[in-house]
């Protein structure tokens, strides 16, 4: 048994060590919002990530990735977060997370969107739908249709009809 939860936590280290600096910062921002909802009562953990894209432009960094979770035996309350055991045939949920970051030394979210729900409800097809055009729109954020508009950008602009 101790073997088996040795090889665990090896592979969850290796699994977070292969996570650029933005897909860290992803995943614990998802946990946090995760823990953050009224009606999760229990503390989750990684499991693994799956599916990572994380593309650079000249607007900025898209991330997204699908994010499976684990319910633990320590509810969200408790002070020691660190060794909690992830319970099995509970709870594991996924999340799909969407961030768009700009370019500066310490990135900043431009815009953001994530999704969970128990694994099947993610397969659900019009859902499925929704969470591709909603990731569009966040890979969007911050190209130049996004940017403000500035006084002396139009020289002129068209009269009314008289």
């Amino acid at each position: 048994m101790k073997l088996l939860l040795g090889i665990a936590v090896a592979v969850l280290a290796l699994a977070a060590a292969g996570q650029s600096p933005l897909q860290r910062r992803v995943v614990k921002d998802v946990l946090d919002y995760f823990h953050s909802r009224s009606n999760v009562q229990f503390l989750f953990r990684e499991q693994s990530v799956e599916g990572a894209v994380e593309r650079a432009d000249s607007s900025g960094t898209f991330v997204q990735l699908r994010l499976n979770l684990a319910q633990t035996a320590c509810r969200k309350q408790t002070q020691r977060k660190q060794n909690c055991r992830i319970m099995e045939n509970r709870r594991k949920p996924v999340c799909l997370a969407c961030y768009k970051f700009d370019n500066s030394d310490v990135p900043k979210v431009l815009d953001k969107y994530h999704n969970c729900g128990p694994s099947h409800h993610l397969a659900v097809k019009e859902i499925k739908h929704r969470d591709e055009a909603e990731c569009r729109a966040v890979e969007e954020a911050g190209k130049a249709s996004d940017t403000l508009y500035l006084p002396g950008m139009f020289a002129f602009s068209k009269g009314l009809p008289a």
